[in-house]
């Protein structure tokens, strides 16, 4: 570029899913909503929680864009979020430094953010794990950031195969990140009333002693199956 860019690139207002529809997501696993999305939506494997989670993790994706080394934009994230809010730090999957660590999360918390979900690592693992908020990231290192720039906050971002846009719902549980575009949010708790149905269904014949579920011994049984 023959022009720097400008440090930060910060957009405060965004739409966002009321509060009733976060309320209906609420303590839903991620499995649901996949299943609810057609089999989609979860982040990429390697972004893992850093610690188990008892209950899911939902809120409002705060996005940013951290430029290699550097965690500038998530400091802006982090300040101009609002409660109940998750921070999505992309960082291009960067590896040779952490993007966070204990200090910042801490303050996170104490503006009544709910997390952070991040493609590249973080340090101060007994910290972060005292703070209590959960942390879903790439792995753990030492090697720390700067604060320099440049960086975007309250954009969509791209990170592990998927855009994010700021307002978009994050819920993350043991089995990982599943986001959820604004725009779906009535059509997929739509859908989840079927999915509970089913799951609970099948459960129930599972827990009764069931082999082999009736979808399958019927494909097992007609012509498209060839004995050989």
């Amino acid at each position: 570029m023959i022009k720097d860019p400008p440090l930060l690139t910060l957009r405060r207002d965004f739409p966002r899913p009321s509060a009733a529809v976060m309320k209906a997501f609420a303590g839903v696993p991620t499995g649901y909503v996949v299943d609810a999305m057609g089999g989609r939506g979860g982040l990429d494997y390697r972004i893992k929680p850093l610690a188990p989670q008892n209950t899911p993790l939902v809120g409002v994706a705060m996005t940013c864009h951290c430029g290699p080394a550097d965690n500038l934009a998530l400091f802006g994230a982090m300040a101009t979020a609002q409660a109940g809010d998750i921070l999505v730090a992309a960082t291009d999957a960067f590896t040779a430094t952490s993007v966070t660590g204990d200090l910042l999360l801490g303050m996170a918390k104490n503006r009544g953010l709910l997390g952070l979900v991040t493609d590249g690592l973080v340090r101060d693992l007994v910290g972060v794990l005292g703070v209590g908020l959960p942390v879903y990231c790439a792995g753990v290192t030492p090697n720390s950031p700067a604060r320099n720039g440049p960086g975007t906050v309250g954009h969509p971002v791209t990170m592990a195969g998927m855009t994010i846009a700021p307002g978009d719902i994050v819920i993350g549980d043991n089995d990982g990140v599943v986001i959820i575009p604004l725009a779906q949010a009535e059509a997929v708790l739509g859908k989840l009333k079927d999915v509970k149905a089913a799951e609970a269904a099948l459960e129930a014949k599972v827990k009764a002693g069931l082999q082999v579920p009736d979808f399958v011994q019927e494909i097992l049984d007609s012509d498209r199956v060839v004995d050989g």
